[in-house]
């Protein structure tokens, strides 16, 4: 509901932390760095954000490169993030906690987490996942739009749930202390992880499907699941899971239903930065969260709620898993 409007705040005192990009990726195929790009995100314009901390996703489709194997353009895509850390050292860490999250903060500096993004990726291998691990991954989406041999996803086999592997591959990334991501995956594959984690699990970049009826999207039930284990859904800006002609105030609907389900404390923003071909209107990449924020502001909203939803909650979930 729209109240009395507020005076908007500065732009720099806006804390973000973002659950999903394809910047890595981008770089991979088109080129460019981190720094400055032409892409959805770059280093200069989340200096606007104080802190910032980012998850970026390795990301790459065999069908797009099948003469690359997928462990090895893990790996090469691996190489860019380093490259981009080392280059961007003035400005950004490679952080695997939250305690390393907060000593770049305390440097002036941002914090970058590494996920992947499909576990074939990974091909699907627990010895792979936990080479991952050691290189600093703290999150996998068990599958993309793919179907692979942990599970059916949101797009192939959606009615197939996690095998035996699947199941092994998630009991290992809680021993670990990864973050389980369920975006993308199937319906079945969804409460299959539900039943598995006791803890915090997230959908990185996930709407209310609810509000748009899209199979990237989460259900109400599913939502619930999420608040139950105290995780998070991040807000995706992808206008094909917001709706027809969407823009901000379609985004605003999603968070809403979410709230509207008690999902204060798991609700986060995951705006598939790179990966995506169309915004809402009037939104080009990740510098106008500055809007959505001042425009959650004007409706009321407690700036307290709104901390949480931009920074706070997935802060915490990431300092309740990712502890090593």
């Amino acid at each position: 509901m729209i109240g009395t409007e507020r005076e908007v705040i500065p732009t720099e005192r806006i804390c973000l932390f973002d659950g999903h990009c394809d910047t890595i990726s981008r770089c991979f195929e088109q080129g460019g760095g981190f720094r400055r790009s032409e892409g959805h995100l770059d280093l200069e314009r989340t200096a606007a954000f104080g802190p910032y901390a980012q998850f970026f996703a390795i990301f790459g489709d065999a069908a797009a490169r099948p003469e690359l194997p997928l462990w090895k353009l893990f790996q090469e895509e691996y190489t860019v993030f380093q490259r981009e850390m080392a280059a961007n050292s003035d400005l950004i860490v490679h952080c695997r906690t939250a305690e390393e999250a907060d000593a770049a903060f305390r440097a002036g500096k941002r914090a970058a987490f590494l996920s992947v993004e499909g576990a074939e990726l990974l091909d699907c291998d627990v010895e792979h996942l936990e080479e991952a691990f050691r290189l600093g991954v703290r999150a996998v989406n068990l599958t993309w739009n793919h179907a692979n041999v942990l599970s059916g996803s949101n797009a192939e086999e959606k009615d197939r749930g996690l095998s035996q592997l699947g199941k092994e591959f998630v009991r290992r990334m809680n021993r670990l202390g990864m973050l389980v991501d369920v975006s993308h995956l199937s319906d079945p594959g969804f409460w299959d992880v539900a039943e598995l984690c006791k803890g915090p699990f997230i959908a990185s970049h996930s709407n209310a499907r609810a509000v748009f009826s899209a199979p990237r999207n989460l259900t109400d039930g599913q939502f619930t699941a999420i608040i139950e284990h105290h995780g998070v859904a991040g807000l995706n800006m992808f206008a094909d899971f917001l709706g027809d002609d969407p823009d901000y105030d379609t985004v605003i609907s999603h968070l809403e239903h979410f709230l509207s389900l008690g999902g204060e404390k798991s609700v986060a923003i995951g705006g598939d930065w790179d990966g995506i071909s169309r915004m809402p209107r009037g939104m080009s990449g990740i510098q106008d969260m500055a809007e959505l924020y001042e425009r959650l502001l004007r409706r009321n909203y407690s700036e307290a709620l709104v901390r949480d939803v931009f920074f706070n909650n997935l802060m915490r979930v990431v300092s309740e898993v990712c502890t090593m």
